[in-house]
């Protein structure tokens, strides 16, 4: 019996373990937080996505504010461990909770937070509904965290200069949410993709979710020749590699819908006769597969 009750405490204690703000150095003064690929849990705060900072000799670039206002503070937390450099810009690269629900704790010291202008409406129309999600599955762990559109917007390209570092930010149509956005830093030859990358899991295909235009943000990063990708989901990854776990499959999916639709194929048809196995390797895609078809269907068919 205490065995038994040993191994329960210790399963217990694993999930009740708060997500641990290490960062992983992925090129100079560039440093990304890695979440889980699995779902939002209380033990990862709501953190199962990847965030990250630029470190300039004139100041921090926060990429993605995180899932709370205690997950900001993490970041934060850790920032100054590293640097004395103080946090200048944060960059929200989607509309997607874990990306922006931290922007109050910045916006409170007077730090703007820069996004695509699709991204505040995006916020403006989902916010209460993602935060008020997330407070019933964080509980404690999301109290303080308010909602806070970004405060300042850019409509297709913007470059932040800081001391010697560029960083772009680029809008080429969104995708996974309508304005997801592309940092680029030219010196290092890294881009964090934001949501418009997934590797190590099915990607979702939600309802305000474009497969085309996801597909054309993913050629416009493609275009930029990174050595390096910071995804949404997953580890930081090749060209080659991003392509094959989100462009391949997203193309598979678009390409085939669009041609059931053509044919007068119902829903159900064309979910049974989308031949995706080549991406039955990657976790969820038992639980994707069907959300995601369906809703390529419904947009090819909206077309």
């Amino acid at each position: 019996m205490r065995g038994l009750a040993l191994i329960c405490l210790l399963i217990l204690s694993s999930t009740l373990r708060a997500w641990d703000a290490v960062p992983q150095k992925v090129a100079d003064g560039v440093y990304a937080f890695i979440g889980e690929t699995g779902p939002r849990t209380v033990a990862n705060e709501g953190m199962n996505a990847n965030t990250g900072f630029i470190i300039t000799d004139a100041g921090v670039v926060v990429i993605d504010s995180g899932s709370s206002r205690q997950v900001a503070q993490k970041i934060e937390a850790t920032i100054r461990k590293i640097t004395p450099q103080p946090i200048k810009w944060v960059i929200n690269t989607g509309g997607q909770d874990h990306r922006w629900l931290g922007n109050s704790h910045f916006a409170a010291q007077g730090i703007p937070v820069l996004a695509h202008e699709k991204t505040v409406t995006d916020i403006a129309e989902r916010g209460e509904m993602q935060a008020e999600s997330l407070s019933r599955l964080l509980g404690a762990a999301f109290s303080g965290t308010q909602v806070q559109k970004p405060t300042r917007t850019f409509t297709s390209r913007e470059t932040l200069t800081l001391g010697k570092e560029s960083i772009e930010l680029i809008f080429a149509g969104g995708g996974h949410t309508p304005g997801d956005s592309i940092v680029w830093l030219p010196r290092q030859r890294v881009a964090f993709s934001g949501d418009i990358v997934y590797v190590d899991r099915l990607l979702g295909v939600m309802p305000m979710s474009h497969v085309g235009r996801w597909l054309g943000s993913f050629v416009a990063l493609e275009a930029l020749q990174p050595e390096l990708i910071v995804p949404g989901h997953g580890a930081p990854a090749d060209r080659a590699k991003a392509r094959k776990e989100t462009h391949d499959y997203l193309l598979k999916l678009r390409t085939h819908m669009k041609q059931a639709v053509d044919a007068g194929d119902d829903l159900q048809k064309a979910i049974d006769t989308l031949d995706d196995k080549a991406f039955a390797y990657l976790p969820v895609y038992p639980e994707l597969r069907g959300p995601n078809a369906s809703r390529a269907y419904l947009e090819a068919e909206a077309e």
